[in-house]
């Protein structure tokens, strides 16, 4: 990983935080809205897992192998269940996952250019301390599927925040509080802020573009 390790600690705080209050929703929030709130905890629990500096964890090599299955099973079952963006996420992760495990020749000429630098060889391929795992050298992964799906996070976050904005602000909105009407379906069935989830999201995404740019 290119960034300090304090980076990746930040985002596993992020995707923890995220997971937790996602969770939490998954138990109390409207039940139309339950599946979406454990999908996202889940994928924010991967998140922080690869998100876990080299130092903290020294996982064995096989278990990049385990991670890339995992994630390409819950992309294949958000794709079953129509959930496209959750279909993206898992599958970026394994992405990520399989980019750790091979070798940098495996994943494309580009990926191979500056494995080693002036500080020695990177770590051996397969290591999965986290993102660290990724190699210090140049970049890891195929440069054309990592630059796609930096576009999708970038346009997603941007547009997520953007809808984030009036949504509090209609929550905060005194003289719609004093009329004492509800709004939108399941609204008293909502014990939460209505944009905190909205709000997990962003930071979900802000975090994978963090993670791809790692790569």
């Amino acid at each position: 990983m290119h960034e300090p390790v304090w980076v990746g600690w930040l985002l596993v705080l992020l995707c923890t935080g995220a997971a937790a209050y996602c969770l939490v929703r998954a138990r109390t929030g409207p039940a139309a809205h339950r599946g979406d709130a454990r999908g996202e905890g889940l994928m924010a629990l991967g998140m922080a897992a690869m998100a876990l500096p080299a130092s903290a964890v020294t996982p064995p090599q096989w278990s990049s192998w385990v991670c890339t299955a995992v994630y390409a099973t819950a992309g294949l079952w958000a794709l079953a269940r129509r959930h496209p963006h959750h279909a993206v996420g898992t599958f970026a992760m394994a992405y990520m996952a399989l980019a750790m495990a091979l070798p940098a020749d495996h994943m494309g000429p580009a990926a191979a250019v500056g494995r080693a630098d002036a500080t020695g060889p990177v770590a051996a391929p397969g290591a999965m301390g986290g993102m660290s795992g990724m190699g210090h050298g140049g970049p890891g992964g195929v440069p054309l599927l990592t630059g796609l799906l930096l576009a999708y996070y970038t346009v997603y976050v941007i547009a997520a925040g953007v809808r984030l904005v009036p949504a509090g602000v209609r929550a905060a909105d005194p003289a719609a509080e004093g009329t004492g009407a509800a709004t939108g379906p399941g609204a008293p069935a909502d014990p939460g802020p209505p944009g905190v989830l909205r709000a997990c999201r962003v930071a979900m995404g802000i975090g994978m573009l963090a993670m791809l740019v790692a790569l």
